[in-house]
């Protein structure tokens, strides 16, 4: 029986060279960086990976780099989503053929005002082309990038329709009312919060981890929390986690983290950004960095 996957799961940032091609040793290297300090997992094209700026060649090139590379695939949860349902299914059905612990797939977030019908044919289409019964879908429900989302009536539909397919989601909603109605009306379904400001309540209604953009920087403190989180102090950690991402919050999220990588690493190539993202500015990059050590 597959293994279901929990934890903290860092959706992997992803260096670029100079020419702004993704820098793949780098990358499979960083991933197994992330392993040893603490992730249970890793999401690599996730939305900090920059993984809609990545072809679909890129990706797939990428992910044979890692699975060749050591990484176990079962501890993978590869971004799978496009806007084009075949190129969804191309990613799908290499992440299943390469025995990932599942894939996490966006709602159609490229056309708007798109009704449950709508979004719960996307992910249908998906799944039965793939037509792989080691397939297991994490949703992605992203509203504040995405606008379209997962109604708690199109989760009741997928997990009637698809029982033991669609197994779980991650909710990066920043909404924790909705995220707190996931976890009450769908017990035994798998839910990862998007941000680690809401981990330790997350495990407490019985929620299985964390897919963070901080677990690049810091996973060996949220992986603490999540190992203590019945622990008698495991509100304080909770609020160290917080500092954290307050140090960040007001910065735009992945030039953040990269400006951190290369100050920690000193490797300037971490600045490289596809556009359309850019830089911080110097000012703005200094201020967050101060911001951060002081969360320490």
């Amino acid at each position: 029986m597959q293994e279901k996957l929990h934890g903290v799961f860092a959706p992997v940032l992803t260096p670029m060279n100079d020419d702004l091609s993704p820098a793949v040793e780098k990358w499979v290297a960083f991933c197994k960086e992330l392993l040893n300090q603490g992730c249970t997992g890793l999401t690599p094209f996730g939305t900090t990976s920059e993984a809609n700026s990545l072809g679909v060649e890129e990706r797939m090139s990428m992910l044979e780099a890692l699975v060749e590379g050591g990484v176990p695939p079962a501890q993978l949860m590869p971004g799978v989503g496009t806007c084009a349902i075949p190129d969804t299914v191309k990613l799908t059905k290499q992440a299943v053929q390469f025995g990932c612990g599942g894939v996490l797939l966006l709602p159609p977030f490229y056309y708007k005002d798109v009704d449950d019908e709508g979004v719960f044919r996307a992910v249908a289409e998906v799944i039965e082309r793939v037509g792989d019964d080691r397939l297991r879908v994490y949703i992605y429900h992203i509203p504040p990038i995405a606008v379209v989302g997962y109604s708690l009536k199109v989760i009741e539909r997928l997990l009637a329709a698809y029982p033991g397919v669609v197994v779980g989601m991650k909710d990066s909603s920043g909404d924790w009312s909705y995220q707190k109605s996931v976890l009450e009306n769908f017990p035994g379904f798998d839910v990862f919060t998007g941000s680690e400001r809401f981990l330790l309540a997350n495990l407490r209604l019985g929620g299985v981890g964390a897919i963070s953009a901080m677990a690049n920087v810091i996973p060996a403190k949220i992986r603490f929390l999540y190992d203590n989180y019945l622990a008698e102090n495991a509100g304080q950690l909770q609020e160290r986690l917080d500092r954290y991402r307050a140090a960040t919050r007001d910065y735009a999220a992945i030039p953040a983290l990269k400006q951190i990588m290369a100050t920690r690493t000193g490797d300037r190539t971490w600045l490289n950004l596809r556009p359309p993202l850019v830089n911080l500015s110097e000012q703005a990059a200094q201020e967050m960095l101060a911001k951060f050590a002081a969360a320490g």
